[in-house]
């Protein structure tokens, strides 16, 4: 069963940057996971339903996370690990994409070839994509893995710009050690 809908799937909210359940639940668990999902449909991407060994970029699956997302409650639920190819994972994290351009580490052209690959699988599913009306508060946000809730990293959105901007000027990359060493700097 193809999931052209899941290209629609909004990615987690700011508050909860740097909560992906790989992140929290570690890489053991998200290996099995992921694998899992691969297997669910048969090495073949959840979106676009093309096996692994003809995808164009890259000739394997990469898990996705799918969320319940409760934006007027700040509830992220994890639902499941999905299979995706390259260019459907890719299109879901257009923003990356654009990054990625922007620095030279990605062809302008495979980033529309993949924003190309992803409008037309959502256009031939008869989807549109839906922008939540209203968000929680930064401090209500939770991500729930197999029934546990755990709290944002950020208390607020301020916070959340200035991490990531420290970020960006040491050259560093995010991980449990960069937001201690950033806290403990304030």
């Amino acid at each position: 069963m193809i999931r052209p809908e899941i290209l629609l799937h909004p990615q987690i909210p700011p508050p909860l940057h740097g909560l992906a359940p790989r992140v929290v639940m570690g890489r053991k668990w998200w290996d099995k996971k992921r694998r899992e999902a691969y297997d669910k449909y048969d090495q073949k991407c959840h979106c676009c339903g093309i096996h692994k060994t003809k995808a164009k970029y890259k000739k394997l699956l990469e898990g996705h996370e799918a969320y319940e997302i409760d934006w007027g409650f700040g509830r992220v639920q994890l639902e499941e690990i999905v299979a995706l190819c390259h260019s459907c994972h890719n299109y879901i994290h257009r923003g990356l994409m654009e990054v990625l351009v922007s620095l030279g580490k990605m062809p302008e052209g495979k980033m529309q070839d993949i924003l190309s690959h992803g409008s037309k699988i959502i256009q031939e599913a008869g989807l549109t994509p839906s922008i939540p009306e209203e968000w929680a508060s930064w401090s209500r946000w939770v991500l729930i893995i197999d029934g546990i809730e755990h709290p944002g990293r950020f208390s607020s959105e301020e916070e959340w710009h200035s991490y990531y901007q420290w970020l960006n000027t040491t050259g560093r990359k995010d991980s449990a050690a960069m937001l201690e060493a950033f806290h403990d700097g304030l």
